[in-house]
């Protein structure tokens, strides 16, 4: 049985990033890994691409074609994906059990109400494939309340228009230290935590915000959203090592890959990580690294890596070394055993 995530979240929030750094760790550990990009306006890949959409529809082609701009291409090109089913469905059974990345395009109408999206995911879905969306967002969106507030409704829509297992992702969190500190902890934004401590926050953001008449109905918002109960975010840095696996545990036990994947007790290294704890993040964890402490732990890590390289550079003199001393042996009993030819062979050094 197949494994698959569903790669969505706005335009800019790393989808197409996070699927190269997400191909590049599971090859590192081993796992049989494939991206598929279904974004028809996605014309330069980072990542080596198993299928592309672009072969079946191109986004200029359409607005060539059918005269629409680059938003209503998009809809009509995943309409024309899901008329042409036999071509995904032939190139998904030609990577056999590959883990797959699916990277998705940005449009949000795609995955809050656009019915074409969900239709392919649950056609893939009957294919035996386990399907986890992730959807990414930038966490920029954590410096302003109102943002903040926005992308927990379109995060609770997604998932419900979605209807599969469903991770919220934060990118870009090494970005955090950049800019205003924030009022709260992270773990109150990550856990969404109680929201009405943000309304004062909201009025202060603008005179608009501090409108009267806007009270009520940011209540209302904040009251829906806690009334789910459904929407909490994990955190990527996706250049580093430790915050990609912890992440991709997360979504090992959401997919069900962590009870008996494809690949069975054959992942050895992700299982050494995880069996160490290797991979344990808490967002307090986050915050230390990404906000707190970036550039001291920066400056630690930096310090470590160079002496890493020392270390391996001065191996690498002392092999070499070896080597040459065991040629000096080998000479000297060729010289020792050899018979007398009468001719005197002279070692220049």
């Amino acid at each position: 049985m197949p494994f698959a995530q569903l790669v969505i979240g706005p335009p800019g929030s790393g989808k197409s990033t996070f699927c190269d750094g997400m191909h590049q760790f599971m090859s590192a550990i081993g796992r049989k890994c494939s991206v598929v990009n279904l974004d028809p306006a996605n014309d330069h890949t980072s990542y080596p691409c198993a299928l592309d959409v672009r072969d079946l529809v191109t986004l200029e082609e359409i607005m060539e074609d059918d005269q629409l701009g680059p938003n209503g291409a998009v809809l009509y090109a995943l309409e024309e994906l899901e008329h042409n089913w036999d071509w995904l469905e032939q190139g998904l059974k030609s990577l056999g059990e590959d883990y797959v990345l699916f990277d998705c395009p940005g449009q949000v109408e795609l995955f809050t109400h656009h019915s074409s999206l969900r239709n392919i995911f649950f056609r893939i879905q009957k294919l035996g494939y386990r399907l986890v969306a992730l959807h990414l967002t930038d966490s920029y969106i954590l410096t302003l309340p109102s943002l903040y507030i926005s992308t927990l409704l379109l995060s609770l829509r997604a998932m419900l228009q979605m209807d599969l297992p469903h991770l919220n992702v934060l990118t870009k969190i090494d970005n955090l230290s950049i800019y205003s500190p924030l009022p709260f902890n992270l773990d109150f934004y990550t856990e969404v935590q109680d929201l009405s401590y943000l309304l004062p926050q909201m009025a202060q953001e603008s005179s608009v915000m501090g409108n009267p008449k806007f009270e009520g109905l940011n209540t209302a918002i904040v009251e829906l959203i806690e009334d789910f109960g459904l929407v909490s975010f994990e955190t990527l840095a996706v250049e580093d090592k430790r915050s990609m696996m912890n992440l991709l545990q997360a979504i090992d036990r959401a997919g069900g890959y962590a009870f008996g994947g494809a690949e069975g007790a054959n992942d050895t290294v992700w299982q050494v990580a995880i069996r160490e704890g290797m991979s344990s993040m808490t967002a307090q964890d986050v915050q230390e690294r990404w906000i707190d402490r970036k550039e001291e732990i920066d400056e630690m890590e930096r310090k470590a890596l160079e002496v890493a390289r020392a270390k391996e550079t001065h191996s690498q003199v002392d092999d070499a070394g070896n080597d040459f001393e065991d040629d000096d042996d080998d000479i000297e009993e060729i010289e020792r055993y050899a018979p007398d030819s009468g001719v005197k062979v002279v070692r220049q050094n």
